[in-house]
């Protein structure tokens, strides 16, 4: 089927109180497995490209290897890109046939952030693509994007309701404790400061960084209203894994279908595993 938007998806999200998985993709492989997780899992989906996913595999692959497999489905899925902060790049993907875009204004003063998010949702709603900000800034690496713990920044609940007032945006990722890449120590969410936030706007609330955080504090996180759960360290975590039990077992492999079959079969697992952790299985 057509791709749709992350707004179609969220929308349904927020009426039967879930959240749609996004999960980062780098390659066909990842991208197979997404599919056919949400496929086996009978779940909507997310599939999502960072400014670094697409400087390694190629906008135009990206988008083709996406199309071709929601063709091919039955499933819901929208094409992301993730903390777009290049105007010129967010604006290219929803030109390729992305059909939801991230605009990462969070290293903007607040005006500066809610200038451009607001040129980018009216760019993007003409052509029927849904747009993701950011308020606050969420700590860790991710691709090409680095905030030190120093620097991130939890989101101010006093501007939120302002922020998204004046740009419109579908969804809004905010800041709650919640870092990039792996964890060292079992992150410490802010739910009071969600839950405040949540009583302020009607979009849907995006929590990014969320590969260690504990099963537990993501369902309580989505019972607060968060109806967008990002994914991409453990989707790392499960391929090498799957890469480096083949070449453990049989050294002298070098077929690559061989090697990254059992990696796309991890994934597909991993990919599963949060969708019922979501809540999003059987709602596709």
């Amino acid at each position: 089927m057509p791709l749709v938007t992350g707004k179609e998806l969220l929308e349904d999200a927020v009426k039967r109180n879930y959240a749609v998985g996004a999960f980062n993709c780098n390659n066909m492989e990842i991208i197979q497995a997404i599919i056919a997780a949400a496929e086996a899992e009978n779940s909507p989906v997310i599939i999502q490209a960072s400014q670094g996913a697409i400087k390694y595999a190629g906008l135009d692959y990206i988008v083709g290897l996406v199309h071709t497999g929601a063709k091919k489905s039955r499933i819901p899925i929208c094409l992301h890109l993730d903390h777009g902060t290049d105007f010129r790049q967010v604006v290219q993907c929803i030109a390729q046939g992305f059909s939801s875009v991230m605009f990462d204004g969070s290293k903007l003063s607040l005006e500066e952030n809610i200038a451009v998010t607001k040129r980018i949702v009216e760019i993007a709603r003409a052509v029927g693509v849904s747009v993701e900000a950011e308020l606050g800034k969420i700590g860790g690496t991710e691709d090409d994007i680095t905030v030190s713990d120093r620097e991130a920044m939890l989101t101010d609940p006093a501007d939120v309701e302002y922020f998204v007032g004046q740009t419109d945006v579908d969804s809004l990722a905010v800041a709650i404790g919640t870092a990039h890449g792996q964890y060292k120590a079992e992150p410490k969410l802010d739910f009071d400061r969600l839950a405040k936030i949540q009583s302020l706007v009607n979009v849907p609330i995006v929590m990014h960084g969320s590969s260690g955080v504990p099963d537990k504090d993501v369902q309580k996180a989505i019972s607060l209203g968060v109806r967008k759960v990002n994914i991409d360290t453990n989707i790392r975590e499960a391929f090498v894994r799957g890469v480096k039990e083949v070449l453990a077992q049989h050294p002298g492999e070098i077929d690559p279908r061989k090697i990254l079959g059992p990696a796309r079969e991890a994934m597909t697992e991993i990919v599963r595993e949060k969708m019922r952790v979501f809540g999003s299985s059987g709602k596709a």
